[in-house]
């Protein structure tokens, strides 16, 4: 966050890595580490507390290499509680470190006797200051940190993608453990589940149910399996009809979001 202080350490953003990946290489497709964690967390790595909502976030993204190929990326990001006693400490000791910083700035001059309170407390804002920015207490609060899987495919198959994840995240966070282990569920879908063909839909099995993806054949229209209706959610009915006018009129178009 630099030299502002009015962001809060729980507010500002970490540098994110990338902690595991399987296969560890693919002849087809090489792995870009710096890419996958910037695309997977484009805010970098963010920290919670349990006052926070902290419900799993689900995004997609395009690699494009330099010979044109595409690949694709599903990114389902979740908060898992901070085990480490030295992080917890750190992170207190930035909030100390936030809050006599701030206290310092907002402090009136000793001579500038307007800023008193009417009760001659020139130490009253400052204070209300602290207390207002001291919102992570390590002996009352409870740390979360973000987290992400991530699965990289040839081909957009977001639903499907999607309902992996999700079924994956879920065997990890749900009390009862699932019927195999985690391990041969990620194996499965990374060695024994091939690319269906043009034209065919292809139904495996995941953790807690069927999953199915459907690939379209050379006479239909290329796959597109993300829902129309959050483009109208996201833009509006208006600003849909005039993106899709200035499509067919092959207007430059530009796209500005955060």
């Amino acid at each position: 966050a630099g030299e502002n202080f009015e962001q809060t350490p729980l507010r500002r953003t970490f540098k994110s890595k990338v902690l595991a990946r399987y296969p560890e290489n693919v002849e087809w497709n090489p792995f870009d580490q710096d890419a996958v964690g910037m695309l997977c967390m484009p805010k970098g790595l963010a920290f919670k507390t349990q006052a926070d909502s902290r419900e799993p976030q689900f995004h997609s993204f395009i690699i494009t290499r330099e010979d044109g190929s595409r690949t694709f990326g599903f990114s389902l990001t979740f908060f898992e509680e901070v085990t480490s006693k030295q992080i917890c400490s750190a992170m207190q000791t930035l909030y100390h470190m936030h809050n006599a910083e701030y206290d310092i700035l907002q402090t009136p001059p000793a001579n500038d006797k307007d800023s008193c309170s009417s009760t001659g407390d020139c130490n009253g804002t400052s204070v209300s200051k602290l207390q207002r920015f001291n919102s992570y207490d390590i002996s009352r609060d409870t740390l979360y940190v973000s987290k992400c899987i991530c699965l990289i495919t040839p081909m957009s198959f977001m639903k499907a993608c999607k309902k992996v994840l999700e079924q994956l995240h879920q065997a990890v966070t749900s009390p009862q453990p699932p019927p195999l282990p985690l391990e041969s569920y990620i194996y499965n879908i990374l060695y024994e589940v091939p690319l269906p063909p043009a034209g065919r839909s292809l139904k495996f099995s995941g953790v807690y149910g069927p999953i199915i993806c459907q690939r379209p054949s050379t006479s239909e229209l290329p796959l597109f399996d993300f829902p129309v209706k959050e483009v109208f959610e996201l833009l509006g009915v208006e600003n849909v009809v005039q993106l899709f006018t200035c499509a067919l009129l092959e207007f430059q178009i530009l796209l500005y979001s955060q």
